[in-house]
């Protein structure tokens, strides 16, 4: 199944949902795709008019391939302008993941500051790919497109703290315009920037994510490439702390990104 695909069959069926083993990662499912089904199931819970401000998700626990998953929503509070929405994943009467999500309209507002600028790159054609590779790479991989062009592919002894590059959806053969939901997908396709610290292969798992959203959201499709980069601002202890952004082609900031991440090594 394609990622719309999924986001469809989310909107339709939000309490029954078994996700392909394709959409794997290790022995659980891709999380960037957990997170896009819950925050579409919350969105259906909120007017149209408040987009989606910030997520703050957390991994509970691996969601398993092929076995149904339900996307449960509550609206804690619905303001004036703001809703404040809370989603369950639930799989085997466990809660899998949580996200805590802010959704806000528009309103007046004397303070307006641009964002920085974003980082130069080289062209996605003149920097390596992450191939997906069938028993090596993730499964999700199939479905998504990731070129270095800062710091260094994981398990390659590279301890710069950036890492970075070029993103975007791999081989869905449809031109769709960019959602939350895929935003979610292409910033959470990148591997822990802490791996490219290690020599050989182990395990990196996120436990919890923050990410904020740009609104209005840039009018890019499916076929667009977005430029990624990752900044380490701390490691110890099994634990590493990176912020990130995402843009468009030309610059443009779409996204910003915490997480926490655990490391087995």
């Amino acid at each position: 199944m394609h990622f719309s695909d999924l986001l469809d069959a989310v909107r339709s069926h939000p309490q029954e949902l078994s996700i392909p083993a394709e959409w794997g990662q290790g022995r659980a499912s891709f999380g960037g795709l957990i997170a896009a089904l819950q925050y579409e199931a919350m969105r259906a819970k909120v007017p149209a008019d408040r987009p989606v401000r910030s997520l703050a998700i957390t991994f509970v626990g691996p969601v398993e391939p092929d076995v149904p998953v339900s996307f449960e929503v509550d609206v804690l509070r619905e303001g004036k302008a703001v809703s404040q929405v809370l989603g369950r994943a639930m799989q085997k009467g466990q809660v899998v993941t949580l996200v805590q999500g802010s959704f806000g309209a528009s309103r007046p507002s004397e303070v307006a500051v641009t964002a920085n600028v974003a980082p130069e790159m080289k062209h996605w054609d003149d920097c390596q790919e992450m191939p997906y590779i069938k028993g090596a790479t993730p499964e999700f991989m199939r479905h998504l497109a990731m070129r270095w062009s800062i710091g260094g592919l994981p398990f390659t002894g590279n301890t710069s703290r950036d890492m970075g590059g070029w993103v975007r959806l791999r081989g869905e053969g449809k031109d769709e315009v960019v959602s939350e939901a895929h935003i979610l997908a292409l910033v959470d396709a990148w591997p822990p920037s802490l791996l490219s610290h290690l020599k050989k292969p182990a395990a990196g798992s996120t436990l919890t994510w923050t990410i904020e959203f740009v609104q209005p959201l840039l009018a890019l499709s499916t076929l667009d490439w977005c430029k990624y980069l990752v900044e380490i601002e701390y490691a110890a202890d099994g634990y590493g702390h990176a912020a990130a952004k995402l843009w468009s082609e030309d610059g443009q900031l779409i996204a910003m990104s915490r997480q926490t991440v655990t490391i087995f090594a």
